[in-house]
């Protein structure tokens, strides 16, 4: 039986013609014995800035399930609030509630009730554009809804931490607990990410 050579190939050499090509750089990417790889650029002929590898398509893709993805934990934790708002009046310590006090339990359910449509809205307008190449509008229609649900959210759980603390205590200590969530929310939802955020690179 004869031996079979063994042949390693050690570049290879690629041309592309005039076009969109063009524009686009090659290099070797680790780990794949020094095989060319074409990157992806941006529009303008250069690589993204963040060092992904991919097209304005594949980006909003990746941006809509990571929103996604992120309006199913916020959503969650809403969803858990306006159940308990919404068993609460079949209670028997409700009918002890003053009039400040029922005004507060409805404003909250209220809110409750906004952050979970604001929350869940992007899955009813993705099912509705589904297939009509229209990511980057949902894209940009999401995010506002969103950001203006954890606003409603904040205030949802700030009233409905008012109501309880209400009705458990009385006295100054009541209106000092229930502003301490607003300053939470503030401060970790708002001010944290602001400090030291990077200037935009749309990615």
């Amino acid at each position: 039986m004869g031996v079979v050579p063994s042949w390693r190939v050690t570049s290879v050499a690629l041309s592309y013609p005039p076009g969109p090509w063009a524009n686009r750089r090659r290099c070797s990417v680790p780990g794949t014995g020094g095989y060319p790889h074409v990157v992806m650029d941006n529009g303008g002929g250069e690589p993204a800035d963040d060092g992904r590898q991919e097209s304005e398509n594949e980006r909003i893709d990746r941006n809509v399930a990571e929103l996604l993805q992120e309006l199913r934990v916020a959503s969650l934790g809403v969803q858990v609030l306006f159940g308990f708002l919404l068993s609460l009046p079949f209670t028997n310590r409700f009918s002890h509630l003053d009039h400040a006090q029922r005004l507060l339990y409805q404003a909250s359910l209220l809110l409750a009730a906004g952050a979970t449509a604001l929350l869940t809205g992007p899955v009813a307008y993705h099912r509705i554009v589904f297939r009509r190449h229209e990511k980057r509008r949902l894209l940009a229609v999401s995010n506002a809804l969103a950001l203006c649900g954890l606003v409603v959210v904040a205030l949802a759980i700030s009233g409905a931490v008012w109501l309880v603390v209400s009705t458990v205590d009385s006295g100054a200590v009541v209106p000092v607990l229930a502003a301490v969530m607003p300053v939470v929310f503030i401060g970790l939802w708002l001010v944290l990410p602001l400090v030291g955020r990077k200037p935009r690179l749309d990615r």
